[in-house]
């Protein structure tokens, strides 16, 4: 095999076991994403930008006991959105998932939160009934992109503020790669930098300039003014990666830190203050492999993430008087 090759749905959903659901509403701009892997078998987080809104993340530290989850959730409404993990635990434990104990099973629900209270309704949040119809709608095969679940009222390329913002969304991609090894990633992108396609060094979305033009980076930085001062916890790009490869939590935590290696080579800047990246890293354990193919692991995982990403701004739809990308270029 000389090149990878895209899984058969393109989705992270092409990992045996993964299921992804949405629940969306488009008038308040806001929604959520489930990804259930009941039958994972070690999962990592590792948080970097400075504003993070998360839930469960800490059960998965590697001094713990749990080190795994049931599902991850990404959900807009900011921490108000936490409430739909109370939705997606309450299905799971219905279906009588969760980490064993002596009473009844005990779902874990890491979950983590972007600020989408600009776009729509800053009222309204995912709450536990939304939480609990994503769950229910999850499914393999083929995952909706763009405007949907937790990429409903994402923004990104906010260096130069709202009026200059465009619509950010949700992606996946999945990628095969030697002796049965498949990754898939899963991303909601909210951030304030700009997106460049790291294969060509384009500019697939930045801020708004005039007649569909974006602005280069170094442009929007010399713009910026006092007023533009980044205000922490209203932008975040939230990460999900999945395999079929059986490792070790250790291992899975050194494949969070690649996943964000992918990510800051098309988001620029990244991991900033006003922003609360996070990457979770899932195994499902069900193929084993040689040690030396856990570097593989890592470099389809940064990959993967680099896919999701630009998918994740290429489908997203404009809305409430935020063009996309697409859109703009039009112009």
């Amino acid at each position: 095999m000389t090149a990878w090759q895209t899984g058969p749905r393109n989705a992270i959903t092409d990992v045996p076991g993964i299921r992804v659901g949405h629940s969306t509403d488009r008038r308040n701009a806001t929604g959520c994403t489930v990804i259930l892997c009941e039958s994972s078998t070690a999962a990592a987080v590792d948080t970097r930008g400075g504003a993070p809104g998360t839930r469960e993340t800490d059960v998965l530290g590697l001094s713990n006991l749990v080190r795994k989850c049931h599902a991850v959730l990404f959900t807009g409404g900011s921490a108000f959105g936490l409430a739909a993990a109370d939705g997606v635990m309450r299905w799971l434990g219905e279906k009588g998932a969760g980490f064993p104990t002596a009473h009844r099973a005990i779902p874990i629900v890491s979950a983590a939160v972007l600020y989408d209270l600009g776009l729509g309704n800053p009222l309204a949040s995912p709450a536990a009934e939304d939480g609990y119809r994503a769950a229910s709608r999850a499914k393999g095969g083929a995952v909706a992109e763009g405007s949907v679940g937790a990429g409903t009222g994402a923004t990104v390329a906010k260096l130069l503020g709202a009026e200059h913002a465009l619509k950010g969304g949700l992606g996946t991609a999945s990628l095969l790669g030697p002796n049965g090894i498949v990754v898939g990633a899963l991303v909601a992108t909210n951030a304030v930098g700009s997106l460049v396609d790291p294969d060509t060094g384009k500019l697939v979305a930045g801020p708004r300039g005039t007649k569909g033009r974006f602005l280069p980076l170094p442009e929007a930085l010399a713009r910026r003014t006092e007023a533009l001062e980044l205000t922490p916890g209203e932008n975040t790009t939230l990460i999900c990666v999945a395999t079929n490869a059986k490792l070790e939590p250790h291992q899975l935590q050194r494949i969070c830190t690649q996943a964000h290696d992918g990510f800051a080579r098309v988001v620029v800047p990244a991991h900033t203050i006003g922003d609360g990246d996070i990457a979770f890293a899932v195994s499902m354990g069900t193929l084993e492999i040689p040690a030396n193919d856990v570097l593989t692991v890592g470099a389809l995982a940064a990959r993967t993430v680099e896919a999701a990403l630009l998918r994740s701004v290429m489908l997203a739809a404009g809305m409430k008087d935020m063009p996309s990308a697409a859109d703009w270029r039009r112009r």
